[in-house]
């Protein structure tokens, strides 16, 4: 009896041994997804951005199509946008994530915010769309440049988001810092609230990054008499040398009420990303889903009416992730070096 109670614990022992290497999951590495045996999730949290911006409305687009495609629960989040969401993605809050290519970059690589805390575990899943940069002002403020910010009260975006590094980097290329110098005085806020206080008075300059056209542009735009700011084409060029996830980009004139110019500015590649820990095959079919359902997207924002297929490789800044890759193979895109 003692002889085969002892067996049976010495196979069940063998047997968990066997279980537990099999179904393990290994923490992504820097270069395979180390998801090979990983467990799809049942449910996943997308993290995007305020509500007044492009992310949330899209993201709330994918949650509604993988929830009904996938067997899966998805839901959209509003969050401070990408350092936000790529700080969720770390402590696995967050199973997918938009992000600004730029910070992703610095993310991965562990530069600028990041530095001594790379992020080795983000994956790319697809580009996007173009996060154009608008800087709005009252029209009658006699600010007609950039550089005539200086001393005036301004929106940069909320703490710790993408925009507010974007606002930094572009200020910057014209001598302008309001974290150390001063030289603006910085009200850290969102989207609607940098929209209310432009049309209240509050401050006299406002920064927004997103697709066009973006809501909160179009809302102070459509209550205010306000114009938006070209940067000059030499500071443009400064920047894109300095910081190249930047590229020129056009707001054709009448996107927004009061319109009657193109507006020179900047746009950064909006990325989808995920975690090296999702399964392949989980991600390749949410990646499919999105890409057989371009249609729903574009209807859920504007921003998005354009993305293509042939597209879905542009302003990647991290490494595909496999079932991404896998998708993207499939239907003839050349993911080598992805």
């Amino acid at each position: 009896m003692k002889k085969g109670l002892s067996m049976i614990l010495a196979s069940g022992l063998l047997l968990a041994a066997v279980t537990g290497c099999s179904s393990s999951t290994s923490p992504g590495g820097k270069e395979g997804n180390g998801a090979g045996q990983a467990k799809a999730p049942e449910r996943i949290s997308i993290a995007t951005a305020t509500t007044g911006g492009v992310y949330y409305p899209v993201g709330n687009a994918l949650a509604q199509l993988w929830t009904q495609k996938n067997n899966v629960q998805a839901v959209a989040q509003s969050t401070a946008g990408t350092p936000q969401n790529i700080n969720m993605m770390e402590k696995k809050e967050a199973e997918i994530a938009f992000a600004q290519n730029g910070v992703a970059y610095y993310a991965y690589h562990g530069k600028e915010m990041y530095k001594d805390r790379p992020q080795k575990d983000l994956r790319a899943m697809s580009f996007l769309y173009p996060n154009v940069m608008h800087f709005v002002v009252k029209a009658d403020s006699g600010i007609n440049s950039i550089k005539d910010l200086k001393g005036k009260r301004f929106v940069p975006g909320t703490t710790g988001s993408a925009t507010e590094v974007n606002s930094r980097e572009m200020l910057a290329v014209y001598g302008l810092d309001y974290r150390e110098r001063k030289d603006l005085q910085a009200d850290y806020v969102g989207y609607n609230e940098a929209a209310e206080a432009l049309k209240n008075g509050q401050v006299q300059g406002i920064m927004i990054a997103g697709g066009l056209p973006t809501a909160a542009v179009l809302d102070v735009a459509t209550s205010s008499n306000v114009k938006l700011l070209s940067m000059e084409p030499e500071m443009i060029e400064k920047l894109t040398k300095e910081n190249p996830w930047y590229y020129p980009y056009t707001i054709p004139k009448g996107t927004y009420k009061g319109q009657t110019e193109d507006v020179k500015t900047v746009a950064v590649a909006n990325i989808l990303i995920t975690r090296a820990d999702l399964p392949t095959d989980f991600v390749y079919n949410l990646t499919k889903t999105m890409y057989e359902n371009l249609k729903a997207l574009g209807d859920a924002h504007g921003a998005m009416k354009d993305l293509k297929k042939e597209e879905a490789l542009n302003g990647l800044t991290v490494p595909l992730h496999d079932g991404a890759k896998k998708y993207f193979k499939e239907i003839g895109l050349n993911v080598e070096g992805k």
